[in-house]
């Protein structure tokens, strides 16, 4: 049987659907013990190397800047980030994680460790990057495609 490519489509969008939920279920077991929330956990992940302004934890996160605003308040207001000035645009501060940001991940770390460690066991490493650096292609892709000025519409 030949798969077309409207099938691999549509295939790949309801795998990546399923994938996000398995996800995101496996993202709250883990983030719970730890008092946050799986968007608060993904928010704090976005920065956790660096701060960035609201809209660019947005983009990194692929969901809209008034989500991830609501959510940098709630973490402010809970001291896991703070607001800080940004050298390069006066009104969009910076988001910036503190050291109870930090506390609140690291309690995740070793459950995190865990789960990694159970995927590797059954796939294998080489397998769990080649499927890694599948889903990076596909996501890079997405967005080349987003980005393209044409209109299938």
């Amino acid at each position: 049987m030949t798969r077309t490519a409207q099938d691999l489509f549509a295939t790949a969008a309801v795998t990546s659907f399923k994938l996000n939920g398995q996800f995101l279920a496996i993202a709250e077991k883990l983030a719970k013990p730890s008092g946050i929330t799986v968007a608060w956990w993904q928010v704090l992940g976005a920065i956790l190397h660096k701060p960035l302004p609201v809209a660019g934890i947005a983009r990194e996160m692929g969901i809209t800047r008034q989500s991830v605003q609501r959510i940098a308040d709630l973490l402010a207001d809970k001291g896991f980030v703070e607001y800080r000035p940004n050298p390069v645009h006066r009104r969009a501060k910076l988001v910036a994680i503190t050291e109870s940001g930090h506390a609140a991940v690291r309690e995740i770390d070793p459950q995190h460790a865990a789960m990694a460690e159970r995927l590797v066991a059954h796939l294998g490493v080489d397998e769990l990057a080649r499927i890694v650096d599948a889903l990076t292609t596909l996501s890079a892709t997405l967005d080349a495609l987003e980005g393209d000025a044409t209109d299938t519409a």
